[in-house]
């Protein structure tokens, strides 16, 4: 998908979320039956109930949604929601792959898009003239178009690296922030010399190896895209590969300077015990703020990139992208009524508020006016290394084989992590499981 880079649609995409009005409930677009921007009438008189069944997977803000579903509920009494929520340490595709193979279809759903968007998109309705398409940013676009029609509506824009407290920063005596490994290193020794744990990783979690952390070697080939085209057609490989060795380094930094048995440390726990002081870093994303927040009001926090090596100006990046978008079931006797509440999510002004002030969400809508002191420390900084163009690309989507192949790498790298096998037999095995997905 050769357009313009990720880095520079972003740019372009968070300064006008920073200086364009809000949108309100999105202009004159919204038209007709379908619309559902209005908060209060359209939707609301006499007539049979209708119950739509949203299955999603983003656990941090599934109370919210839940909460935003109420709000809809009310201004609309005839339609009932059903929120089902799997995620975190759960497999959203698989427990997605259950429902349709039991008969029980979701309505709305998630979808990651590339890779993840053709497996599925035999039951994906098409949004390509959904009203709120004319507001939808570009960078948001690629992931769910396919034939030049678009198939999801972006949940929000993310980003990811290593949080840290600046506070336990500053009681170790660290000045500056590190951006290279070295600089890493140094940093995560001085934390350890002053009884800090420097690392809590999550590494019993499939997603935060086998999408987060393996998206490092692969954003930081000199063209991503075509390495990734490179695994599929033979004429690259992983073992070998210099950016892949040097990502191991800082794997074994993160190993060496974590907490013990990192295998046996969930989502949950690694969020909370970040949240209360317990480590300095954790490798995760803007997703976190609302439940750090919630458990420590106060903590002082920002992003660190991941350096793979001692390239300042290459490694001072985050990784920035589309995490999921929210799809509808093409088949589904509600589509019209669950295309209507999707609609009027992103445009109305209950659904924008919620979106940036409890979801704490970079919005994908240029209609949706971000306020950094509202979406918090982490959104600033994802904010603030788009603008400057500093931004990496999300590629896991196009991994063979969507979510199966992301759990075989990370099946991969906790037998690496738990010493099952070496370095050289890690890459070999993560080419085997990318040469079996991809046949």
């Amino acid at each position: 998908m050769k357009k313009r880079s990720l880095a520079l649609l972003v740019f372009v995409l968070i300064l006008s979320l920073l200086v364009a009005a809000c949108g309100g409930k999105g202009g004159g677009s919204d038209t007709g039956s379908n619309a559902g921007s209005s908060d209060g009438a359209n939707g609301g008189g006499s007539g049979e109930k209708v119950t739509i069944k949203m299955f999603q997977f983003k656990v941090e803000i599934a109370e919210q949604l839940a909460k935003l579903i109420e709000e809809y509920e009310k201004l609309h009494p005839n339609i009932n929601i059903e929120l089902e929520t799997v995620g975190g340490g759960a497999d959203y595709g698989a427990a997605l792959k259950a429902k349709f193979n039991s008969g029980d279809k979701p309505d709305i759903f998630n979808n990651g898009g590339f890779s993840e968007l053709d497996l599925w998109i035999e039951h994906l309705e098409d949004l390509t003239d959904e009203p709120w398409v004319a507001n939808l940013v570009d960078a948001a676009k690629p992931p769910m178009t396919k034939d030049g029609r678009l198939y999801g509506m972006p949940v929000n824009l993310e980003g990811y690296g290593f949080i840290y407290n600046k506070d336990l920063f500053a009681e170790a005596g660290i000045t500056e922030t590190p951006k290279t490994l070295d600089e890493l290193r140094a940093a995560a020794q001085k934390l350890k010399d002053a009884g800090i744990t420097p690392f809590i990783n999550g590494y019993a979690e499939w997603w935060v190896l086998g999408n987060h952390f393996i998206n490092i070697p692969f954003a930081q080939q000199k063209d991503p895209e075509a390495f990734i085209q490179g695994l599929y057609d033979g004429t690259e490989k992983i073992p070998g590969n210099e950016v892949f060795k040097q990502w191991a380094d800082l794997f074994d930094l993160t190993l060496e300077f974590g907490q013990p048995n990192p295998l046996q440390t969930d989502y949950n726990t690694q969020v909370s015990e970040f949240a209360i002081g317990k480590a300095a870093m954790t490798q995760q994303g803007n997703w976190t703020q609302v439940a750090i927040s919630q458990t420590n009001p106060d903590i002082n926090i920002g992003f660190l990139p991941m350096p793979i090596n001692n390239d300042a100006d290459a490694m001072d990046k985050l990784p920035v992208g589309v995490p999921s978008n929210w799809v509808v079931h093409k088949n589904s006797p509600v589509k019209e009524e669950a295309k209507a509440f999707l609609n009027w999510m992103v445009t109305s002004e209950i659904g924008q508020r919620y979106i940036t002030e409890e979801f704490k969400f970079i919005p994908a809508f240029t209609n949706i006016q971000a306020d950094e002191s509202v979406l918090g420390q982490l959104a600033a900084d994802i904010i603030r290394y788009s603008q400057e163009g500093k931004t990496l690309t999300w590629n896991w989507f196009k991994f063979p084989g969507g979510e199966a192949s992301s759990n075989k790498f990370a099946d991969v790298m906790q037998a690496y992590i738990g010493g099952q096998i070496n370095k050289d037999q890690m890459f070999e095995r993560l080419q085997q499981a990318w040469d079996e997905m991809s046949k």
